[in-house]
């Protein structure tokens, strides 16, 4: 009988580069692909009241799982789905199917190595072997040329030994056919309605893009981001726009879930510089990936650090505000300072926000409000499509201080950033119609308008737009000061 191996996709919901899903089918072996659905995912997160994953998360999952299901399916194959905590349903089904080891994908984060504890502990009875393959990232972990233990605390370091000593491993390449352990039941698919969402979710028609989940899209968007529209030979000039779809690459969403893989990736780049053009702005995408591994590997390095409000840093001295009220107008757009709402509104109502917006709307909570940076990394996990616990929290880190940012004290001037990034006000107003009328030059300070302004331009503070919670004429003071 030939060997049978359990493979158990996590966050590598692809068919192309995936190490892990190529050993498991080694030697000829018949593989059981199943994914599982933690309820845990979707849980309520009870102090601040909203779900652990959001609805545009959750609906990009179902999408790639479905889309995995169906590659898989058109190779011989079949995706098995269930629902309940993976070191039970994993164990079980390893047993009933005589399987001699589960292969999977390894995490680094606690929550998905817990599981990964779990189910080890549960197999070792059973004599069933847990292979964990590290794919996630573009150089891989034992390539590195240093000791975790000593990876660099600054990105440009760490940037600069990797691409002097380290190689991209070569891509591993797609199956053809896939020999299925047979009889064992598919499982149905769960709906957003059997996972706790009310009513479906439609993404607003001013999406900058609308995101479907899976390999498929996420091949199909790098093609056409690289190939069709050449729009990597600029990459660097507008990867900070904040409007439309094509100002920034959009892979992270396929990234996050490993729809995509960074190295496929990579060789398009390096193919590109060949075939095309060289230049920054090809350098700079690889550059952005760069990024992603390092947090990964500072999440690898330094564990559940990374979650808590002390940060990697462990600076036990900072004092955050927990005020309720006052986060709520955060997240919900309210906060009467136009260029921090027009980003949290198109976070609400689509599930992405750019780059950009994300350092901005971060600052603001920290340096501006005082709130307790974990409670807006908990919003971003919620509601972000392309979430990523390493580069979420990783950024989020940064952004309030407590992680490896070599500048002391980062702040954002949001009146400077959304006069520069948003001269002419059409990302604000894309998002804030009620702000249609107000022109540019004295939109991003709307507060400052009179009576008589408010009437010639139909905005009523306080009523049609909200009072700001902080006096913004400190940012057009500073201005003045530099």
């Amino acid at each position: 009988m030939p060997q049978r191996i359990l493979y158990w996709f996590r966050n590598d919901l692809r068919l192309h580069d995936n190490d892990a899903f190529f050993q498991a089918m080694a030697n000829d072996a018949a593989v059981l692909p199943v994914f599982v659905f933690d309820p845990r995912w979707f849980a309520e997160l009870n102090s601040i009241g909203f779900p652990k994953t959001g609805p545009f998360r959750a609906r990009f999952l179902l999408e790639a799982v479905t889309d995995l299901r169906r590659s898989l399916q058109q190779k011989g194959a079949d995706l098995i789905i269930r629902v309940g905590n993976p070191a039970l349903v994993l164990a079980e089904l390893a047993e009933d199917i005589q399987a001699e080891a589960i292969y999977a994908s390894k995490e680094v984060t606690q929550e998905e190595t817990d599981t990964e504890s779990d189910l080890s502990k549960r197999l070792k009875p059973l004599n069933i072997d847990l292979e964990l393959v590290w794919q996630s990232t573009l150089y891989h972990v034992r390539d590195l040329p240093f000791d975790l233990a000593r990876l660099p605390t600054v990105f440009t370091q760490f940037r600069t030994q990797i691409e002097k000593s380290a190689k991209v491993r070569a891509l591993i390449p797609t199956p053809t056919r896939i020999e299925l352990v047979s009889g064992v039941p598919a499982g149905e698919m769960p709906t957003l309605q059997s996972l706790g969402f009310t009513d479906d979710i439609v993404a607003d028609h001013r999406a900058a893009v609308a995101f479907h989940g899976g390999e498929t899209e996420a091949l199909a968007r790098l093609n056409r981001y690289i190939w069709e529209k050449g729009l990597i030979k600029t990459y660097k000039e507008t990867r900070n726009g904040m409007l439309g779809e094509d100002y920034s690459s959009k892979f992270s969403a396929w990234l996050a879930l490993g729809c995509l893989s960074p190295r496929q990736v990579y060789s398009e780049v390096k193919r590109y510089e060949t075939e095309q053009v060289k230049n920054d702005s090809t350098y700079w995408l690889v550059f952005e990936l760069l990024w992603r591994d390092f947090f990964r590997f500072v999440a690898l390095r330094y564990g559940t650090r990374i979650f808590k409000p002390s940060g990697i840093k462990h600076e036990l001295g900072v004092k955050w505000s927990h005020d309720v009220e006052l986060f709520k107008r955060w997240t919900d757009g309210t906060t009467g300072i136009p260029f921090i709402d027009a980003n949290m509104r198109e976070l609400n109502q689509t599930g992405f926000m750019s780059n950009r917006g994300r350092q901005n709307v971060g600052s603001f909570l920290v340096k501006d409000l005082g709130i307790d940076w974990t409670w807006g990394a908990a919003y971003f996990e919620s509601m972000l499509v392309d979430y990523d616990p390493c580069s979420n929290w990783g950024n989020w880190n940064y952004v309030a201080g407590v992680g490896n940012d070599p500048r002391e004290n980062r702040y954002f001037n949001i009146y400077n950033q959304a006069t520069r990034y948003d001269e002419q006000g059409t990302y604000v107003k894309h998002w804030l119609p009620e702000l249609a009328d107000v022109p540019a030059n004295k939109l991003h300070l709307v507060s400052n308008l009179s009576p008589v302004e408010q009437s010639q331009y139909h905005v009523g503070l306080g009523d049609s737009y909200p009072l700001p919670v902080i006096n913004p004429n400190k940012w057009a003071k500073a201005e003045k000061h530099h």
